[in-house]
């Protein structure tokens, strides 16, 4: 089974030429910590109320993508779940480069480096075997466009593709109006969740009144 964090990546990969759609790094990184903290709960690491991120056991899982997580909040002192989205978020660059690997060794992904002249260009990740991703988005839209109650998983996956802002890329227009509601719906079920969206939001807003007073970031 996939990692949150290897099923938002696969999501965030166009299919026609392995490139990462266009959302914000922000966005992108607090989505990966996000990833991290829902698998450590999925795990029974860590649990979270309204005010506190609270951990029930510190025994390493045995995957590198979560355990480093796992130490950090144990030798931490106790927060809630948005504190922990911002921490983790400035590890998410490392965090998701090592996701990539491990997609690119189980065959899932490939690496491509496009150069001219020589000189490194960009980077693209094609996928290898396609299951995987069609596997995701086929399970994502199957809770999108029906009544069923979704697994703790699609919720967990919802979100993270909310927080990224990514599903104007996956929906047409019309498919985005039919599903905004039950996307409301579904990602209000995760604490981790809504407390990711609001760590992205409140950047947001700080990013738009710096611009505003002219403040430069460098």
């Amino acid at each position: 089974m996939l990692r949150f964090v290897e099923e938002i990546l696969l999501l965030l990969l166009r299919e026609d030429d392995g490139k990462f759609v266009n959302v914000p790094q922000s966005s992108m990184d607090r989505a990966v910590a996000g990833a991290v903290l829902m698998e450590l709960a999925m795990e029974n690491r860590i649990d979270t109320d309204l005010e506190h991120l609270i951990l029930v056991d510190a025994t390493p899982v045995g995957d590198s993508l979560l355990d480093p997580t796992l130490a950090a909040i144990a030798e931490g002192k106790e927060s809630d779940a948005r504190h922990w989205v911002e921490q983790i978020a400035q590890k998410a660059p490392e965090i998701r480069e090592q996701t990539l690997e491990r997609l690119i060794e189980r065959g899932i992904l490939e690496r491509q480096e496009d150069r001219f002249l020589w000189v490194f260009r960009s980077r693209r990740y094609p996928t290898v075997d396609g299951k995987a991703e069609r596997e995701v988005k086929l399970r994502i839209m199957g809770v999108l466009f029906s009544n069923e109650i979704p697994s703790p998983r699609d919720v967990v996956v919802i979100c993270l593709a909310h927080a990224c802002g990514i599903f104007s890329e996956l929906l047409s227009k019309r498919e985005l109006e039919q599903a905004t509601a039950r996307i409301e719906q579904v990602r209000k079920l995760d604490l981790i969740g809504q407390a990711m969206t609001q760590s992205i939001q409140d950047f947001e807003i700080w990013l738009a009144n710096a611009a505003a007073q002219g403040r430069g970031f460098f």
